[in-house]
C-alpha cells in the first residue's frame, strides 16, 4: 500500500485522460485511507465529474462521494453515489455503501409519501429510483423477499409488492407476511385500504385461496357483501370441507367484534324458509317460561342449577326478520347449514359456547371476598349508623369496589352466590351505590341474550309499579352489559324505557344501556332519542346520553360530532360536557387521520374538559398504530397544559396509541412516571396497564410494582388497577406477591380509602371470569378486539364516575380452547402442552386456616426465666438417659410392628410422658423444632416434586388455555381432529376436521366441559370460597399459656 496518495493526486491535472483514468482507478482503491489528502483536491474530482466529455466522469463521482462520506456530508455523497451510476455497488457490504443505501431509500420512501399520500407534485431522481430498484432485484436474487416486500410498501410500489409475490417461491407465506406488515407498519389509512385489496387479489389467484383470510380484509374494508358470498360459496361447494370453512370463518368474524358489519352480511346472506304455522303455539312456551323466569329471579331463590340451564339454553338474539318477498326453495342440508351460519353470526353458538365454559370452571374464590367484606367492618357498622358527610363517601366507596370486585370474579359465569348469600349487606347500598350493584347483575349474568330481561325482571320498570329510581336505571343498564354489541333483542325494549320515564336516574341507566346494546349500529331513530334526553340539559341523563351517543356511532367518524361539539359550547354542565367529550373519542376510534380536524378543534378550546377530550380522541382514533405524530401530540400536552386533568388524560391516552407495540409504552412513559405531578404519575400507571395489558411484561410489572409505595393514594389506586391488567392469567407464581400485597392493602384499615379501593378493584380484575377470563385487546385472528378498546376507554371514567366501572367487563373474554366438529358439538380434544403443569395451575384457594395462622404468628411470646432454662436443662438430661435405656433394651427385646399411626401416637403419647411437666402445650423450644422439622419436611417434599415435575402434560380440550400458554400447545401425533384453519394457533373456539369420520366420537358431556374439575366441585368451590371449609364456624378458644414463675 502506497505511503501517500500525493502523486496520483498530480495526475488529475494532467491533459492526458489516460493517465486521469489511472489516477482515478488508484485512488478509488486508497480512498479511505487518504480521503483527508483528496478532499484537498476535491475541486478537481468534482471538475472531472462536471466534463461531460470525459469517460470515467462516473468513477471521479465515486470517489467524490467517498471524500464527502468520510467529511460527514451525506447528503453530498449521495448525490455523487446516485451519479456514480453501476460503479456505486449495491451488492457490497461496506460501512460507506451500506450507509447510502439507508439514505437512499429514506430520501426516496419520503418523496413517495408526499407524491402518493399527500398528493403533491414531487420531482424524484431517476437515478435514486434505479438505486431503489436494484436493491429490489438484489433481494429476490438472494431470496430475501421478506426484505423486499418491506421496501416495496415503505415505498408505496405496489406494482413491485405483485411481482415480487409472483416470483416467491412460497406465495402464501409471503402474503401472511405481507399482511401483518400492512397492519402492523403501514400508518396512512388510505394506503392500507390499497394495499389489502391488492392482498386480496393475490390471495384469490393462489392455488387454494386462503378465504379465512380473505374475509378478515374484507371486514376492514367494510364489504360486507362480498364476505357474504364467500360463505354462501363455500356453503354451497358441497365440500364438508369448505362447510368447516364457513363456519370458522363466521367465527373468526364475531371475534372481532363488529356488531354493524355482522348485521350486513346477515342481511346479504340468503333467507331462511319461513317456519312452519305452528310456531305461535311454540313460541308461546318461551314467553311462560320468560314469566317463570322472572318470578324466580323476584323470589331471588334460584339455585346453582338455573344459570347452567340459562348459561346451555338459547343465547342468541332473534333472527333478522325474514324477506316480504317469497323465499326460493331450499334443499333440507342448505338450510341446516345456513341455519348453524346465522347462529354463529348471531351470536348465540359462540357465546353459549363460552357462558357453557365459564359456569363449569368458575373458579372464583368467595373467601377472598368474604376476606375483603370482613376487612372492612367499619364500613358495615357506618352504614348502619347512616353517619353522613365525608364518611359516607368511604362507606360508598368501599361498598361499591367489593361489589364490583364480585361481578368481575363472575363475569358471564351467571353465578351469583355471593349476593345471595350477603343480601342484607348488600341491601345498605343506598341511592348511586344501589344502582351500580344493580348494574354488577349484568356483568355476572353477562350473555346471557335471550335470558337477561327475565334475570332482570324484578328490577325494572313495569307498568303499575313503582320502584326505586336507582334499582331501575342500574337494571337497564345491567340489560345494556348483558346484550352489549349483540342487542338487537333488547334495544326496542331499552328504547321504550327510555322514551317512557322522564326521571333523569332511570334516563342515566337507560341511555348506558341503549348505547352499548346498539354499539356501533349507528341507528338513526335511537340517535334522536339520546339527542331529545341530551337537549333536557340535565346533568345526570345528559352525561350517560352523550356517551351513549358516541357507543352508538363508535368508529364512523359521523358528522354528528359536530352537532355534539356544538352543544357542549352551548351547555354549562360539566358533567354533559364530559359526557360528549368522551362520546367524541368513540365516534373517532380507528378513524387515523380523519380525526385530526376534530382535534385541532377540541385541542384550542379553553374549557379543559373539551381539552381532556382532545387527548382521548387522538387516543382512540390513533389506537394501535405506534403513530410517531399522535405520541408526540400526546407527550406535548402531557407536559405543557395547564389543568391537570388534561395532563393525566394525554400520559393515560399513550397506552391506546401504544396498544400494538406493548414493549414501547414502558420505555416512553417512564421519566413520566417520576413526574412531581401525582396526576401525570397516575396516567403513566394506566397507560402502562392498558397497553400491557394480558401481557405480564417484565418491564412493566417493574414500573408499576415501583408505583405502590406512591406516596398519593390515587396513584397507588392506579398502580394496583394497572398491575392486575398486567398480571391477569399470568403463573400464580408470578402474582403471587402482588396477591399477598393486595390482602395486606385490603385490611389495613389505616390505608387511604381510595388505595384500598384499587386493592379492591384489582382483586376483582386478577380473578376475573372465574379465573378464565383475561383482558383480551386482540381477538384470535390479531386483529383489535373494538369492544375491548371502547370498553377500557369508558372504564377509565371511573375517576369521575364510579358506574362506568362496569365497563371493563366489556374487555374480558375468556381463555379457553374448544373444538366443534361439524355439527357445532364440542368432541373430546387431546391437546399436549410442552411445558411444566406447575406454570398454568390454577391458584390455590384460599382458606380460613391460612388466616388462622397468620394471626397466631402475631401472639406475643412469654420471656425467659432462669428457671424455665433450668427446667429446659433437666428436661433434655432426663431424655438423654431414656434413650440411653431404651437402646440397651433395644438390644435384646424386639417389639412387634406398629402401623405408622399408631407408632406416631405412641412416640407422641412416650415424648409427652417424657416431658415430666404439668403444662399440656408444647414449650417454645419445642414449637420452633417441630416448626423447624415441618420447614424442612416440606422443603424436601417440594424439592423431590420439582424433581419429578414432568416437562409436558395432556389437557382434555374444552380446557382452559391461558395466553402465554398457547405457544406451548400442540396436537399430539396421529391425531384425530386437525383445525380446519391452516396455521391457527390452538386457542378459541376451533373448527375441526375429523381425520376418520367412520369412527364413533365422543363429545365432552355439559358436566365436564372445560375442564378436569367436576361442575359440583366448582359449585361447592363457589358456594362455599374454599373445599372443606365452613367459614361461618366459630374459632376454638385458646389455650391458657403453660404455668411459669415471674422472675424481676
Amino acid at each position: 500500500m502506497p505511503s501517500s496518495a500525493a502523486g496520483l493526486l498530480t495526475l488529475l491535472d494532467d491533459e492526458n485522460d489516460e493517465l486521469k483514468h489511472y489516477a482515478l482507478v488508484h485512488l478509488n482503491k486508497v480512498v479511505h485511507e487518504f480521503w483527508f489528502q483528496i478532499a484537498s483536491y476535491i475541486g478537481s474530482v468534482e471538475a472531472l465529474y462536471e466534463d461531460d466529455e470525459f469517460k470515467d466522469r462516473e468513477l471521479a463521482a465515486l470517489i467524490a462521494s467517498k471524500v464527502f462520506y468520510h467529511l460527514g456530508e451525506l447528503d453530498s455523497a449521495l448525490t455523487y453515489a446516485l451519479g456514480a451510476g453501476t460503479h456505486f455497488n449495491v451488492d457490497e457490504q461496506s460501512e460507506y455503501v451500506q450507509t447510502l443505501i439507508a439514505r437512499c431509500l429514506d430520501q426516496y420512501f419520503e418523496l413517495r409519501v408526499r407524491q402518493v399520500e399527500g398528493k403533491e407534485a414531487v420531482d424524484i431522481d431517476p437515478r435514486l429510483v434505479a438505486v431503489v430498484e436494484r436493491m429490489l432485484d438484489r433481494c429476490c436474487a438472494h431470496s430475501q423477499f421478506e426484505q423486499a416486500v418491506g421496501v416495496a410498501l415503505e415505498g408505496r410500489r405496489l406494482d413491485r409488492l405483485q411481482a415480487l409475490v409472483a416470483a416467491a417461491p412460497d406465495q402464501p407465506a409471503l402474503l401472511g407476511y405481507a399482511l401483518r406488515v400492512c397492519q402492523r407498519l403501514v400508518v396512512n389509512k388510505d394506503f392500507r385500504q390499497q394495499v389489502l385489496r391488492l392482498l386480496i387479489r393475490l390471495y384469490e389467484e393462489c392455488e387454494q385461496p386462503d378465504y379465512v383470510v380473505i374475509c378478515q380484509c374484507l371486514m376492514f374494508l367494510d364489504d360486507a357483501p362480498e364476505v357474504a358470498k364467500i360463505l354462501n360459496k363455500l356453503l354451497s361447494s358441497g365440500r364438508e370441507d369448505d362447510v368447516l370453512l364457513a363456519y370458522q370463518i363466521a367465527f373468526d368474524l364475531v371475534d372481532n367484534e363488529l356488531q354493524s358489519f355482522i348485521i350486513k352480511v346477515q342481511e346479504q346472506l340468503p333467507k331462511l324458509p319461513e317456519p312452519p304455522a305452528a310456531e305461535p303455539a311454540a313460541a308461546a312456551a318461551p314467553a311462560a317460561a320468560a314469566d317463570g323466569a322472572a318470578d324466580a329471579a323476584d323470589a331471588m331463590d334460584t339455585d346453582a342449577a338455573a344459570p347452567a340451564a340459562a348459561a346451555a339454553d338459547a343465547n342468541g338474539g332473534p333472527a333478522p326478520a325474514a324477506a316480504a318477498a317469497a323465499v326460493p326453495e331450499m334443499a333440507p342440508e342448505m338450510v341446516e347449514k345456513l341455519s348453524k351460519l346465522r347462529d354463529i353470526l348471531s351470536g348465540k353458538t359462540p357465546i353459549g359456547l363460552n357462558l357453557e365454559f365459564l359456569y363449569h370452571n368458575n373458579k372464583a374464590d368467595l373467601q377472598i371476598l368474604k376476606n375483603i367484606k370482613g376487612a372492612i367492618p367499619f364500613v358495615k357498622l357506618l352504614i348502619l349508623k347512616n353517619i353522613k358527610g365525608a364518611v359516607d363517601a368511604r362507606v360508598s366507596v368501599a361498598h361499591s369496589a367489593t361489589i364490583l370486585a364480585n361481578a368481575l370474579m363472575h363475569t358471564g359465569t351467571s353465578i351469583d352466590t355471593f349476593l345471595r348469600e350477603n343480601l342484607e349487606w348488600l341491601s345498605r347500598a343506598t341511592n348511586w351505590a344501589k344502582f351500580s350493584a344493580t348494574a354488577g347483575l349484568g356483568v355476572i349474568h353477562r350473555g346471557q341474550l335471550q335470558q337477561g330481561k327475565a334475570l332482570m325482571a324484578p328490577y325494572l320498570p313495569r307498568d303499575g309499579h313503582t320502584g326505586s329510581p336507582y334499582s331501575e336505571g342500574g337494571a337497564l343498564y345491567a340489560l345494556g352489559l348483558i346484550t352489549a354489541n349483540h342487542g338487537a333483542g333488547t334495544q326496542p325494549f331499552l328504547t321504550e324505557s327510555l322514551r317512557a320515564s322522564g326521571n333523569p336516574i332511570i334516563q342515566h341507566g337507560a341511555c348506558l344501556g341503549l348505547g352499548l346494546a346498539a354499539l356501533g349500529t349507528n341507528d338513526e331513530e335511537v340517535f334522536e332519542d339520546l339527542k331529545n334526553v341530551l337537549y333536557t340539559d340535565d346533568a345526570v341523563a345528559g352525561e350517560a346520553a352523550g356517551i351513549a351517543m358516541g357507543l352508538l356511532c363508535c368508529g364512523s367518524g359521523s358528522d354528528k360530532a359536530q352537532e355534539m361539539l356544538a352543544y357542549a359550547h352551548d351547555t354549562q354542565h360539566e358533567k354533559i360536557i364530559r359526557g360528549l367529550a368522551m362520546g367524541l373519542a368513540l365516534i373517532s376510534y380507528g378513524i387515523e387521520e380523519a380525526a385530526d380536524t376534530l382535534v385541532e378543534q377540541m385541542a384550542r378550546e379553553q374549557d379543559p374538559i373539551l381539552r381532556y377530550g382532545a387527548m382521548y380522541v387522538i387516543g382512540l382514533a390513533y389506537r394501535g398504530t405506534g403513530n410517531n405524530a399522535a405520541v408526540q401530540k400526546l407527550l406535548h400536552y402531557a407536559v405543557s397544559d395547564v389543568a391537570d386533568d388534561v395532563r393525566r388524560a394525554a400520559v393515560l391516552c399513550l397506552g391506546f396509541v401504544l396498544m400494538g407495540a406493548p414493549e414501547q409504552c414502558p420505555k416512553i412513559v417512564a421519566l413520566l412516571a417520576e413526574s412531581f405531578n401525582p396526576h401525570v404519575r397516575y396516567g403513566a400507571a394506566m397507560a402502562v396497564g392498558l397497553a400491557c395489558a394480558g401481557t405480564g411484561l417484565r418491564e412493566a410489572v417493574s414500573l408499576l410494582e415501583a408505583m405502590l409505595g406512591d406516596g398519593t393514594d390515587f396513584v397507588r389506586q392506579g398502580a394496583c388497577i394497572a398491575l392486575a391488567l398486567v398480571l391477569a392469567q399470568q403463573p400464580e407464581a408470578v402474582v403471587e406477591p402482588f396477591r399477598k400485597r393486595l390482602t395486606k392493602s385490603i385490611t389495613d384499615k389505616h390505608e387511604e380509602v381510595m388505595a384500598r379501593m384499587g386493592s379492591i378493584m384489582a382483586a376483582g380484575i386478577l380473578d376475573a371470569g372465574g379465573r378464565n377470563a383475561s383482558v383480551a385487546l386482540r381477538s384470535g385472528s390479531g386483529y383489535f378486539r373494538r369492544t375491548s378498546v371502547v370498553g377500557l376507554a369508558v372504564f377509565t371514567g371511573y375517576w369521575y364516575w364510579y358506574p362506568l366501572s362496569y365497563f371493563l367487563s366489556l374487555s374480558l373474554a375468556p381463555t379457553a380452547v374448544i373444538g366443534l366438529d361439524s355439527q357445532l358439538r364440542a368432541p373430546k380434544l387431546e391437546l399436549v402442552c410442552n411445558a411444566r403443569p406447575s406454570l398454568f395451575v390454577y391458584p390455590p384457594p384460599v382458606t380460613t386456616e391460612t388466616s388462622k395462622e397468620v394471626a397466631k404468628v402475631e401472639k406475643a411470646v412469654l420471656s425467659t426465666t432462669a428457671k424455665a432454662r433450668e427446667r429446659q436443662k433437666k428436661k433434655d438430661a432426663e431424655k438423654q438417659k431414656e434413650e440411653a435405656a431404651g437402646k440397651a433394651a433395644g438390644m435384646d427385646v424386639d417389639e412387634p410392628a406398629k402401623p405408622p399411626a399408631a407408632a406416631a401416637d405412641a412416640t407422641a403419647a412416650a415424648a409427652a410422658a417424657a416431658a415430666g411437666d404439668s403444662s399440656s402445650g408444647p414449650k417454645e423450644g419445642d414449637a420452633a423444632a417441630a416448626a423447624g422439622d415441618d420447614k424442612a419436611a416440606d422443603a424436601a417434599g417440594k424439592d423431590k416434586e420439582k424433581e419429578k415435575e414432568p416437562a409436558s402434560f395432556t389437557v382434555t380440550a374444552p380446557c382452559r388455555v391461558v395466553p402465554h400458554q398457547v405457544k406451548h400447545m400442540a396436537l399430539p401425533a396421529g391425531s384425530r381432529w386437525v383445525p380446519v384453519k391452516r396455521g391457527a394457533p390452538l386457542s378459541g373456539i376451533l373448527v375441526l376436521r375429523d381425520l376418520t369420520p367412520g369412527e364413533p366420537v365422543e363429545y365432552a358431556s355439559s358436566g365436564t366441559t372445560g375442564g378436569p374439575a367436576a361442575p359440583g366441585a366448582a359449585a361447592a368451590a363457589a358456594g362455599a370460597g374454599a373445599a372443606g371449609q365452613q367459614p361461618q364456624q366459630q374459632e376454638p378458644e385458646a389455650a391458657p399459656p403453660a404455668p411459669f414463675e415471674f422472675a424481676p
